[in-house]
């Protein structure tokens, strides 16, 4: 993984999870934070359930039409996710420890 001067991630190396392409392995970066009440119960729910930075994660595998729902592996565990989930969530293309 790149780090720019100050030992972050690039923005442009980010993306969401549901851009993500199937059976690539990726690392959680952060997941938004949204300032409605809702989308906030979301947030604390994908975040008990393991979707914190530095998790490796991975798409399975994805529905038909549209990539609705997505099988998200997370550790050992997979989850089914809607696509505005997985927008949640940010992550970077590759993951160290995975498997």
């Amino acid at each position: 993984m790149h780090t720019n001067d100050n030992g972050a991630v690039p923005a442009s190396a980010a993306l969401r999870l549901d851009q993500l392409p199937n059976n690539q392995w990726a690392t959680v970066l952060d997941v938004a934070r949204p300032e409605d009440a809702d989308g906030r119960e979301l947030v604390l729910r994908l975040t008990e359930i393991g979707f914190v930075p530095g998790e490796a994660v991975r798409i399975v595998a994805s529905g038909l039409p549209g990539r609705e729902p997505l099988a998200v592996r997370l550790g050992h565990t997979t989850f089914a996710l809607r696509r505005h989930e997985a927008a949640l969530i940010h992550v970077t293309p590759g993951a160290a420890n995975h498997g």
